[in-house]
Order: C-alpha cells, then sequence, then structure tokens
C-alpha cells in the first residue's frame, strides 16, 4: 500500500502522494513546512487548520481541499483520515486503510503537548511511516515549562540591563509556540514582518496567539530596549540586526542539545526546544502504533532503524527528501 519513488511516498491504490518533492496530481500534505508542503501540485489536501498558512505560502490560487481530524473520505477503496501529529499548528499524521491493512504517515511530530497545536495522538497500524529528526539516545528533552521558564528569566535579565532580547526560531510552529509562553509583563514583543505575516494566517485558520507589533522603520530604536524580538535564523548576523543595539541574542532548537552548537551559531544563549519527538518520544510513539513494520524517512534514520531491529521491530530506513528541523539558518 506504501511505495516511495523518485516524487516521494506513494499509495498506488488511491493514486495519491504524501509530502512529494516532485509536481504530482494528487498530494496529501502533512504541515505547512517547505520541505513537507512543496509548490506545483495539482491538488492538494491537507488538514482543516492548514487552509490559509498553506495559501499564504504556496500562493492563494492554490487547488486545496482540507479536512478536519478524524473525518474519513474514500479514495478508490482507500480510507483516508488526519489526525493530529502535534508538529506544528495544522500539522496532521495521514491514515490510510486498504482491504484491512492501516498505514499511517506521521510527518513530523512531537510527543510533548505545546499548547497551541493539537496534541499528538498514536494511531494503531500495521505499517508506520515515521520521522527520527533527533533518533539517538543524546536527545531528550527537558520540560517545557523548564525551558520557557529559563527563557523568561533571560529576558528578564537583559531588561533590567536595558538590553533587547533577539530571539531566532522558525517562522511557522516555534516562534508562535514561543509566543504563546512568554511573560508579557517584562517588555513588549515585536516581529519580523515573516514571522508576522504567518501570525496572520494562523489566526485566520483559527489560532488565537498574543498581539505583536510588526517590526517597522517607524518604530523608534528606544522602543527595542527591555522588549524581545522574535526572528527567524537568516536573520542572525544580517544588517536588519542593527536597529536593536544594545541587544542579547538566543537560538531555540533541538540542536542547541549538541555542545558547541551555540558558539558555531554565535549567539549569546541557547534553548533547548525543538518541535520533534526526542529518542524517548520517538520510541514510545512507535510501539504505541503497534506497527509490526516501520519506516524511518529523516534524521537518524539508519542508526534509529539499527536500535527498533534489536528491539525486535522490523525497520528499515528510507532515502527521502525531508529535512526535519534544520541545524543550520533554515527558516521553517
Amino acid at each position: 500500500m506504501i511505495t516511495l519513488d523518485d516524487k516521494g511516498i506513494f499509495c498506488p491504490q488511491a493514486g495519491i502522494y504524501i509530502d512529494p518533492w516532485k509536481p504530482v496530481d494528487k498530494a496529501v500534505i502533512t504541515h505547512a513546512h517547505a520541505d513537507h508542503a512543496r509548490w506545483g501540485m495539482k491538488h492538494y489536501l491537507a488538514q482543516d487548520q492548514s487552509k490559509e498558512i498553506l495559501k499564504y505560502r504556496l500562493g492563494a490560487d492554490i487547488q486545496l481541499e482540507t479536512l478536519p481530524y478524524g473525518k474519513e473520505i474514500s479514495i478508490n477503496g482507500v480510507k483516508l483520515s488526519l489526525h493530529p501529529a502535534g508538529h506544528i499548528p495544522g500539522s496532521a499524521q495521514v491514515r490510510l486503510e486498504y482491504k484491512g491493512q492501516i498505514a499511517v504517515i506521521s510527518g513530523d511530530y512531537k510527543t510533548e503537548a505545546d499548547g497551541i497545536s493539537s496534541p499528538f495522538s498514536p494511531v494503531s497500524c500495521h505499517i508506520f511511516v515515521s520521522e527520527c529528526t533527533f533518533g539517538l539516545p543524546i536527545y531528550r528533552w527537558e520540560s517545557q515549562e523548564k525551558i520557557f521558564a529559563d527563557l523568561n528569566q533571560w529576558w528578564a535579565r537583559n531588561a533590567k540591563e536595558g538590553l533587547c532580547s533577539v530571539v531566532f526560531a522558525y517562522s511557522l510552529g516555534k516562534a508562535q509556540r514561543i509566543l504563546r509562553h512568554l511573560e508579557l509583563d517584562t517588555g513588549h514583543v515585536y516581529a519580523h514582518g515573516a514571522i508576522w505575516n504567518t501570525n496572520e494566517a494562523l489566526a485566520a485558520d483559527g489560532f488565537l496567539l498574543p498581539e505583536v507589533q510588526k517590526i517597522s522603520r517607524e518604530i523608534p530604536k528606544e522602543n527595542y530596549r527591555n522588549a524581545l524580538v522574535l526572528a527567524p535564523p537568516s536573520a542572525a548576523g544580517s544588517p536588519w540586526m542593527k536597529q536593536f543595539f544594545p541587544y542579547r541574542t538566543a537560538i531555540c532548537s533541538g540542536w542547541m542539545n549538541i555542545r558547541g552548537a551555540r558558539r558555531r551559531r554565535a549567539a549569546d544563549a541557547g534553548f533547548v526546544l525543538s518541535d520533534h519527538a526526542d529518542w524517548t518520544g520517538l520510541n514510545e510513539a512507535i510501539v504505541a502504533t503497534g506497527a509490526s513494520k516501520v519506516y524511518l524517512t529523516h534524521g537518524s534514520n539508519q542508526p534509529f532503524a539499527r536500535h527498533l531491529q534489536e528491539a525486535g521491530l522490523d525497520a528499515e530506513a528510507l532515502n527521502t527528501l525531508f529535512k526535519g528541523e534544520s541545524s543550520d539558518a533554515g527558516d521553517d
């Protein structure tokens, strides 16, 4: 029921691809990050809460159909439904059922509820196609309550010194997650245009977020003192940063778990915050599906496949073009 070709993960019975990386007639999209939602498909199917963000990213004229979580449709005898992945707002796992066999394609996911995305829910299946961006034992996340407490304390210390706090985070998903958990009594929050526009699209999809001001040339420089600025990673080291001086910078990423990562990115602080499952989350999620066959799409898929094989599972690494959480300056 699931195959892999040069266009992506394919269900031949239904004639659909899941997150294809080349143009196809029918694409089911798990979420709106650029390595999963690409331009050029003839027809898109995605979760209801991805509607406006997909149109913002891919173009308002795309042919897009959406489904709420749990609603089942039939395509050439294949039952298809979407289920919460917990990765970012509107992210979904794709469940396919054909002649009694069930396959689930996870897309990207995390198992800790973040306060904004619909929480991850394991789906029973025979075949599970899973990401494993952080599929090594060294990746074990602290609770987000601890991470956000540390981030808010860092901001408060900077504010007392009259410094602007610039936080680099992906424009879609992580920036909104951070915004939801900021202690807004500390100071004003401003957002890079890419993040502000993303917030507007998510608001149109029904997500309620604290209001922030879009950064513009009209804002007096002194207004950034004590404030927190949300910016995409690509803004780091750019001339755009000069308007916030004096400032301190922080990066929010799962890669901050690696010694030296913050130093290599020339940031003042690093917070280990990922929108992907850690080692424990991946293992628990896979066991919860009850799958007898597991395919691993990206990340540490080769060593993680060996780990699952040693645990008695039939696991196989796939060669896909998904990226997961980028360790470079990507903005997804």
